[in-house]
């Protein structure tokens, strides 16, 4: 199979530095065009109004982070200003999967984020739901130790 779109899924922790370089360097190695996405999930932006925090405003932070984790990435991996940004607001379960239809992706790119055991089967993983759900290949970039 020739891989000529590759979605490499990220988000703010710092394993996504190591997803987001496997992913760029492969498309390079490729000739494949690659794209970025950082779902903002909407499950967290519940705010705490006791502290004056009204949800909408922790969405707009947390669209602020998804956004400089996006940039700081494109500059980390050495690519252009018009490097490919998917930024959907929801679940990432979900629309990680969602984009890379929409988009026509042939490769996924994920991290997975050390949980084993009873705490990946109770707190679910986004790397677990994408790699039994997706109808395309999925690339896991381990936790680097």
């Amino acid at each position: 199979m020739t891989y000529k779109k590759i979605l490499i899924a990220v988000d703010s922790r710092e394993n996504s530095i190591d997803v987001s370089k496997k992913g760029f360097e492969l498309a390079e190695q490729l000739k494949a065009d690659a794209a970025l996405i950082f779902v903002v999930d909407k499950s967290k932006a519940t705010g705490d109004p006791d502290a004056g925090i009204m949800p909408n405003e922790a969405l707009m932070v947390l669209k602020k982070e998804a956004q400089d984790t996006l940039e700081q990435l494109v500059r980390l991996n050495n690519q252009t200003k018009e490097t490919i940004k998917f930024m959907p607001e929801g679940f990432p379960k979900e629309d990680i999967l969602k984009t890379a239809e929409a988009w026509g992706a042939d490769l996924i790119i994920v991290g997975i984020h050390g949980r084993s055991g009873f705490t990946l089967w109770a707190m679910g993983s986004i790397t677990l739901h994408i790699t039994l759900h997706s109808t395309i290949p999925v690339m896991i970039v381990p936790v680097r130790k």
